[in-house]
């Protein structure tokens, strides 16, 4: 299970953007975009979250994944098309392979959401 790897990494960059905040901030959301192409698996990655951040200061915290679908691009037809992941990666028209993928490769922090001791909800990409 990867995504228990991929946590803890996930952990780690918040927490050096959380530590060299002047004030700590209680962190409600983090905001991930996850590819269907990366093989991640959102609920494994929920869990592993949820398990992880136990008693840290993320404890609480929501995780909130967006997915983007694997889009790829044939050269021979000119045109966008989205490959069946497991089943079916060439060009569903012509056959050609998989050469270009467009969308479907992201992980990352998209944003995290805090609240600072105004109690005011901020906003801020890592």
């Amino acid at each position: 299970m990867h995504e228990t790897d991929m946590t803890k990494a996930l952990i780690v960059t918040v927490r050096n953007w959380w530590e060299a905040q002047s004030e700590r901030p209680r962190i409600s959301h983090v905001h991930l975009t996850v590819g269907q192409f990366t093989c991640v698996e959102p609920v494994s990655l929920q869990f592993a979250f949820e398990v992880q951040t136990r008693n840290t200061f993320l404890e609480g915290a929501k995780l909130v994944i967006q997915e983007t679908p694997l889009i790829a691009f044939c050269y021979r037809c000119q045109q966008e098309y989205r490959p069946e992941i497991g089943i079916q990666y060439a060009c569903p028209d012509c056959h050609s392979p998989m050469e270009d993928i467009r969308s479907g490769r992201e992980l990352k922090i998209d944003r995290i959401e805090y609240c600072s001791d105004s109690v005011e909800t901020h906003a801020s990409n890592v």
